[in-house]
């Protein structure tokens, strides 16, 4: 399968992202506060866990459900914070400093949302060739996230 690369990287990416805002709850705290929604840090550490343990099973499992809504969810508040002119990268995911949400962070988490409901990915061994793949690609979608946004902000 095609997709297993891409939807192994954005399951890899719920556990690390998760595991930053479970051990950190505040930056994400500021975003949704940028978007005038007002949720306290240990919401924010449960919904972050819930991440983790979604990502944790869908590299153990090839489950691709909670990987797909997890991203909708994502594009959802992506989405939301440039209607409301919010900030995205404080949420915790890749760091603290705050930048605008944009659109090609929503179209790399949709492309995920849709890598996951694509198929199941589970019939695949995980062979190197694989793993390097999801490792393209979990660095590929972190640069296009995290810091191509900031080459503007300076």
């Amino acid at each position: 399968m095609l997709i297993a690369g891409p939807f192994f990287a954005a399951a890899a990416l719920l556990v690390a992202a998760g595991g930053q805002k479970v051990a950190d709850p505040q930056p994400l705290v500021r975003a949704f506060q940028s978007v005038h929604l007002k949720v306290p840090p240990i919401a924010v550490r449960v919904l972050a866990l819930g991440e983790v343990l979604v990502g944790i099973t869908a590299l153990s499992t090839g489950n691709t459900l909670g990987v797909a809504v997890s991203y909708a969810a994502f594009t959802g508040f992506i989405l939301m914070a440039r209607a409301r002119g919010g900030v995205l990268a404080s949420c915790g995911c890749f760091g603290k400093r705050d930048v605008p949400a944009t659109r090609t962070h929503a179209v790399v988490t949709t492309g995920f949302a849709a890598a996951a409901l694509s198929g199941t990915p589970g019939a695949l061994p995980l062979d190197l060739a694989l793993l390097v793949t999801t490792a393209a690609v979990a660095v590929t979608a972190y640069l296009v996230m995290a810091l191509l946004p900031l080459v503007g902000t300076r």
